[in-house]
């Protein structure tokens, strides 16, 4: 992958069933750096699954990262998954701004910052 492609921002999308599973995922790809920030939020999901309409409240997470991290950020997320068939779907980031996607790929790059996540906010 070339350079160019580094700076290119995604968002991966993904369900979780509970939020003590999402925090254990998250955390693990954040500290891998695969991924700069997981945003979640409680949803609830209507959707068919064998044949039964389900209902459930569950727990949408937006991993951002950049490309070049995407391929083993999606095989990290599915390995850890809970789900049988979970749900990964990849968006690209349109129209960033230089500020975010240089913060987005400082902090997916490897080796660099071995910090471990805090939780708290961005300064």
């Amino acid at each position: 992958m070339n350079t160019k492609d580094m700076h290119v921002g995604i968002i991966i999308m993904s369900t979780f069933p509970d939020e003590k599973s999402v925090i254990s995922v998250a955390e693990r790809l954040i500290n891998k750096k695969l991924c700069a920030c997981v945003n979640l939020t409680k949803v609830r999901s209507l959707y068919s699954w064998n044949n039964k309409l389900e209902d459930h409240e569950e727990y949408l997470a937006l991993f951002k990262s950049t490309s070049s991290a995407s391929k083993e950020l999606k095989s990290n997320i599915e390995r850890a998954h809970p789900y049988e068939v979970p749900e990964i779907v990849e968006l690209k980031m349109n129209k960033v701004s230089n500020s975010y996607m240089s913060w987005l790929a400082k902090s997916t790059k490897k080796g660099k910052n071995k910090n471990k996540l805090r939780i708290g906010k961005r300064s």
